[in-house]
């Protein structure tokens, strides 16, 4: 996932990072990961696979992101971007966790990861869950999504629904 387009403008490394919940057109999006199983978690692939080699074999009228999960450039026009943090990350984290296990799935971008560098762990451990897909029907969700939700909005959002 490295290159040379990846170096700062003054020649050094630049710890370039990918969204682990990407854009399937952008020209250097990989998949991440298979939607599967009976909670509909992701499985993630044990190399990335260019996005541009999977996307035609999509049946027409399924949306990639229903079955595939996607990583590219963390960009700096990114909606959920709050400074140099990903607020989506943040707002994530914000929810209670479900239980699950305490071991994180494999994954090949964790390394090169934003999510991973900004909150570590926690990350991992509610990336399998995540869609990109906002259900309507479920107010929590939508709040999530919502680059303009604040972790405070959150936060009161859940101590009002316990």
């Amino acid at each position: 996932m490295d290159s040379t387009a990846d170096r700062a403008r003054d020649g050094q490394e630049s710890p370039l990072r990918w969204c682990p919940s990407g854009d399937a057109s952008r020209p250097e999006t990989v998949v991440l990961g298979v939607r599967s199983g009976e909670h509909d978690q992701v499985v993630y692939l044990a190399e990335p696979v260019p996005a541009a080699d999977v996307l035609g074999s999509i049946p027409e009228g399924i949306a990639p992101n229903r079955v595939l999960r996607f990583a590219s450039h963390c960009v700096s026009d990114c909606a959920n971007r709050v400074g140099e943090a990903c607020g989506l990350i943040e707002r994530i984290t914000t929810v209670p966790a479900e239980p699950g296990p305490a071991a994180v799935p494999r994954c090949h971008l964790r390394p090169h990861c934003k999510w991973w560098n900004q909150v570590g762990v926690e990350a991992c451990h509610r990336c399998p869950a995540l869609t990109t897909l906002e259900p309507r029907d479920d107010e929590l969700a939508v709040l999530v999504a919502d680059p303009a939700t604040t972790r405070e909005q959150l936060e009161s959002w859940i101590a009002a629904e316990q």
